[in-house]
Order: C-alpha cells, then sequence, then structure tokens
C-alpha cells in the first residue's frame, strides 16, 4: 500500500512539476513571441488600446494615423493618400500580421520597442495614457507621386534612391491597393482575401520582392564592370559583331535587337555594345570572363544577400551551379536563371554613380518618441565598392552615351547629362517581355538614380521594349527630384 502511494505522490509532483515549468516557459521565456505572434487576438486587441505611432514622410506630412475609434478597439488605423504609399507602409488591422514599415517596425510604433522602457515608466507615472512612437520615412512625396502618377495602369515596380546615402526617395510598386480596407476592424479580412485572391495580387510588393523579372540588358552594367576589374579588357575592347551568333554546344541561335550588327563594322567595343545594348558581343565577352567572374562581380553589387531597408528585400540572384558557354553567354546579358528586383537594379546604378561606392539603401529616416525626443535617427552606411572609381567612371560613360545616342534616349532631359541603360528581357517563346531601365542623373554629381521594371509587356506583348516605355517613367521620376 505504501509503495502505491509512493508512486502516487511521485506522479503528482511530476505532473506538478511539468505544469510549473511549462508556464514557466511560457510566461516568461516566450512572451515576447507570444505578444508579436499575429494569431495572439489578446495581444492585439491590447495594443489597440495603445494610440499607435504616425508614419510620417521626409517633409513631415503624416500619412498614417491612430484617431479614436467608436467600435470594440479604442483607435483606428487611418491612411491618408493609401493606394500611393502602400508598397511603403503596408497595413495594420486586428487579424494578420501587419506588413511593409507596419511590420518592419511594429514594436516601435507601438510603444512596446525596448527603446521606448523610459517613456513607458513616465507614462506609468504620470498616469498618462500610453503612445507608440512616430517614424519618419526618407520617402519625397513629389518624387513618390512622380512615380506613383508614370506608371499608370501598368503593372511593375519603380525604386529611387539619393546614390550618395541610399535614402530611398520613392518605392511604388503597381497594381497597388488602399490599406485603409485592410485596416478596417470590422470587414478587413474580407477585403485581404479579395485583394489576395486576384490573378495580380496587388499586395505583392514588386519593388523588393514577389516572383522576380530577369534583368535583361541591364545587367550589361554588371558584365562591362567585371570585364573592366580584371584588368584585361578596356571600353575599347573589340569584339566579332556578326548578325547572329550561335551558343556553344547548342543550336540556339541568338541576335542583337531587330538582326543588325553592332554598329557599322565587322567589330563592336564593349563601350559600343553597352551603349547600344547588343547581345552578341556581350555573349562572347561572358564567356571570356566565366561564370564565376559574372557572379562575383554580382555580389560585389549586392546579388544573393539578404538586404533589409528595413523591409525586407529578396535577394537578386545569379545562378549558384556551374555552368556551361552556353548558360554563361546568357546570364551575361541578362537572361538564362539571372532575376533581379528593382532596388537591386538602382543599386548597381546608385554604385556606378557614386564612384563605385554602393550605400546601404534605407527607408527610415528617424524615430521620433511621444515627447518628441529622437529615439533613433539612421546614418548613412556603406556596404561595400563593387568597382574602382575608375570603373566606375568608365561605365558610366558608357551609360551616359546610351541616353544621348544609343538604345535609352527616351531618358533623356533637356540641360542635363542622364547615365543608364535599357533591358527588354525574354521569359518564353510566346510570352511578353519584361521592360527595364535604370540609371542616374546628373551624371556628373548624380542626385538620382532610379530603376524601374514593367511586367507583362506593359500591355504591348512582345512589341514592348524598355527603351519605349520603362525609359520615359524613369525620366519622369528623375525630373521630380531634379526640379525639387
Amino acid at each position: 500500500m505504501n509503495r502505491e502511494l509512493k508512486r502516487i505522490s511521485a506522479l503528482v509532483v511530476l505532473m506538478f512539476t511539468t505544469l510549473f515549468v511549462a508556464s514557466s516557459v511560457i510566461q516568461v521565456f516566450q512572451t515576447t513571441n507570444l505578444d508579436a505572434d499575429a494569431r495572439n487576438q489578446r495581444a492585439r486587441s491590447d495594443q489597440y488600446a495603445i494610440q499607435r505611432g504616425q508614419i510620417l514622410t521626409a517633409d513631415g506630412k503624416a500619412i498614417v494615423t491612430s484617431p479614436k475609434s467608436d467600435d470594440t478597439f479604442e483607435f483606428d488605423r487611418k491612411y491618408a493618400d493609401g493606394a500611393l504609399y502602400a508598397a511603403v507602409t503596408g497595413y495594420y488591422n486586428p487579424i494578420g500580421a501587419p506588413t511593409g514599415i507596419e511590420g518592419a517596425l511594429n514594436a516601435q510604433l507601438a510603444g512596446t520597442s525596448s527603446d521606448q522602457v523610459l517613456d513607458r515608466l513616465q507614462n506609468t507615472i504620470t498616469g498618462q495614457d500610453p503612445k507608440g512612437a512616430s517614424v519618419q520615412l526618407t520617402i519625397q512625396p513629389k518624387v513618390q507621386k512622380a512615380a506613383y502618377d508614370a506608371l499608370g495602369d501598368l503593372r511593375g515596380a519603380v525604386v529611387a534612391l539619393d546614390p550618395k546615402t541610399g535614402k530611398v526617395l520613392a518605392l511604388v510598386s503597381k497594381p497597388s491597393y488602399d490599406p485603409n480596407a485592410i485596416a478596417d476592424h470590422t470587414t478587413g479580412v474580407r477585403a485581404y482575401d479579395v485583394l489576395s485572391a486576384k490573378t495580380v495580387n496587388p499586395l505583392v510588393n514588386r519593388a523588393i520582392a514577389g516572383d522576380l523579372n530577369p534583368p535583361g540588358s541591364t545587367f550589361k552594367i554588371i558584365t562591362a564592370s567585371a570585364a573592366l576589374e580584371s584588368g584585361k579588357y578596356t571600353p575599347s575592347s573589340k569584339f566579332p559583331s556578326p548578325t547572329s551568333y550561335r551558343l556553344p554546344g547548342t543550336d540556339t541561335v541568338i541576335q542583337n535587337s531587330y538582326g543588325e550588327r553592332c554598329g557599322s563594322g565587322a567589330t563592336a567595343t564593349i563601350a559600343t555594345a553597352l551603349s547600344l545594348s547588343c547581345n552578341i558581343p556581350f555573349a562572347q565577352l561572358g564567356i571570356k570572363l566565366g561564370d564565376d567572374a559574372l557572379r562575383e562581380q554580382a555580389e560585389r553589387f549586392g546579388f544573393d544577400t539578404p538586404l533589409s531597408i528595413p523591409l525586407k528585400v529578396t535577394p537578386s540572384s545569379y545562378p549558384a551551379e556551374q555552368l556551361d558557354g552556353a548558360q554563361t553567354a546568357q546570364t551575361a546579358f541578362g537572361q538564362f536563371e539571372d532575376r533581379a528586383t528593382p532596388m537591386q537594379m538602382a543599386m548597381v546604378a546608385a554604385a556606378i554613380g557614386n564612384g563605385g561606392v554602393l550605400m546601404k539603401p534605407n527607408l527610415v529616416e528617424k524615430i521620433v518618441s511621444p515627447s518628441l525626443e529622437t529615439v533613433d535617427r539612421f546614418s548613412p552606411e556603406q556596404l561595400g565598392t563593387p568597382v574602382s572609381a575608375d570603373t566606375a567612371a568608365k561605365v558610366k560613360a558608357m551609360m551616359v552615351s546610351s541616353v544621348a545616342g544609343g538604345a535609352a534616349t527616351n531618358a533623356r532631359i533637356d540641360g542635363v547629362e542622364v547615365a543608364g541603360k535599357t533591358g527588354t528581357a525574354q521569359n518564353g517563346p510566346d510570352q511578353p517581355y519584361t521592360l527595364w531601365f535604370t540609371g542616374f542623373a546628373p551624371a556628373s554629381d548624380p542626385q538620382v538614380a532610379v530603376a524601374v521594371v514593367i511586367e507583362n509587356g506593359g500591355g504591348l506583348g512582345q512589341s514592348g521594349y524598355g527603351n519605349r516605355v520603362a525609359a520615359p517613367i524613369a525620366k519622369q521620376v528623375m525630373e521630380a527630384v531634379l526640379n525639387g
């Protein structure tokens, strides 16, 4: 009998010990994770009892606020010009994880970050209602609107950067959506379901994520950089310029635009090939360089590397596996399995414009506490030096030539020297092209670097090309910056 009692007693002690340990782990060690879990409706309800901080543009205009609510939640979340800024702000609602800046800086906006401990203590002592910190962005409203309007009804994205600081001046993705619909306490879930079920999902941020596109001829900036950095080539290095070229070991034949030679002679220089955007010389150059050199150069510009701005940017990619000659040739002009975001291609142009120095893109200027004290201010950060100043100067000259009289003439701005590169990327035998432009202005002292991607051929199938559709959009964005 005593033996049975001992066994039962031991079992009871073990059960209580297990319960104590489990509850301690949940209450002490998992508190932060549980509070952040989108399924924790009690935590989300508690957060709506706090007046969430504002989100402001670079000029101090509040584009996201939290006015008093008239339902079970104490505050609403309201978005001014919601569709215009949706790719930046994202949304916040009672059910589901927040996105955009709302998600990336959720703790700061909610007033629960470690930097705001003193504010929370002061509120407790003084009896003031708790408030979250405000986030001031680097986004310039005039530039953002220029990018948004220039895209019109096209499917694509625009990114504009300050090459010297990395500040994101504009970030637009289309089709867009109104975050107010999702933020609605009553109908938000239904609005989300409707939007996410669309064939072309407007909730996908095409500027930094989604199904990435082949960069097409914009990648020639990287190939030219690799060639010059190798020390084996100069802008004047020549390659054969036939009207067609069969990729080694295959029956695949490639051509330049319109099936013409690159320039007027039997050979073409790297400078001419980039200015006129010729595929055949770059295919031959890519084979000479090899895939390892192209991969290394792409990675120095930021390919295959995670990036937070603080929104998470999907890494652009150059094929990781060893490639044969035909595959390498195609990657040299941005095809095969090359994939890139507009953010990445804006970074490539920005680095060239900034003398070879790549600055880290950043969306946030500062975070301000409810007492108007700056909690955190973001300083320019250098990511690396993808190319030397000499290489950057030579590639810039080629890009200037492309805009002045080459394949990117629709980016020209009166009285301003513009550097740029177009791209018209193939997606399959019968699929519409992806249209690109990336560049910077003024070429001598860049104030803005921009990248534009247009998906689905801009509605033109395989009749659209980068200079026709993407370059004019980039021009309008650059003008918005230069005209102040």
